[in-house]
């Protein structure tokens, strides 16, 4: 009697991209990439801190239609490198502890409160939101179950991150814990600039007062005097 044959097991595919852009302007676009960038110079000496940028975050295996692209997400407990996308159950269960969202004239309502929903059911702990075109800034830190509002953002601190908030006008400013700015890559580009041609003077500055002691050196050698033994003395 032949046994029926089972039905083949289908392999759950998790796609790396939504198909959606990961910003809408320019200005949206140059705020992930200071907070991603600036998160992840801070926590370069951790290899227990993942931080990644527009990622898609599936929460629960077998289920690929579940699933968010945080504009910015930060995992304490797993290690940094490169992912196709962050999937929960091969990241020890992991959920990102900490979320920002930056708003583009695109959002909706009931696009921002599903995403707001979907982080609370899923685990993370700190969610901010900020929108460059209103210069808003909105934050939510996990109490059990639920996210709830951070009263006044204007000097908070992160828990996790130990990173202060502030707005400047429109613009967000986040501080490291020792104080220093985050910085976009133009400011760093010029920073390194700055510092490279403070360096190169410098470097000129001493060239020039080798060779001006060299010059003394060699008038001083041909009035008969040893220039050595006058620094010896």
């Amino acid at each position: 009697m032949m046994m029926p044959l089972s039905a083949p097991s289908i392999e759950i595919v998790y796609p790396d991209s939504d198909g959606q852009p990961m910003a809408d302007n320019p200005r949206q676009f140059r705020s992930i990439v200071t907070i991603q960038g600036g998160l992840a110079a801070l926590f370069a000496d951790r290899p227990d801190v993942f931080v990644a940028g527009d990622l898609l975050w599936y929460p629960v295996e077998g289920n690929n239609k579940l699933r968010a692209a945080p504009d910015v997400m930060v995992v304490f407990g797993r290690p940094p490198g490169d992912r196709g996308s962050y999937q929960q159950w091969r990241e020890e269960g992991l959920a990102p502890q900490v979320v920002f969202e930056v708003l583009s004239p695109g959002h909706t309502v009931a696009e921002m409160t599903r995403k707001f929903r979907f982080y609370e059911r899923y685990g993370v702990e700190e969610y901010y939101v900020y929108d460059p075109d209103r210069g808003s800034l909105d934050g939510w830190v996990r109490r059990g179950e639920y996210l709830e509002d951070v009263l006044d953002m204007e000097g908070w601190v992160s828990p996790r991150l130990r990173v202060r908030f502030s707005l400047d006008g429109t613009d967000l400013i986040l501080y490291r814990p020792d104080g220093r700015r985050f910085e976009t890559f133009v400011e760093l580009e010029q920073r390194a600039e700055a510092e490279r041609l403070r360096a190169e003077a410098e470097r000129q500055r001493a060239d020039r007062e080798q060779q001006r002691a060299e010059r003394l050196a060699e008038r001083l050698r041909a009035l008969g005097v040893d220039p050595d033994a006058l620094n010896a003395d």
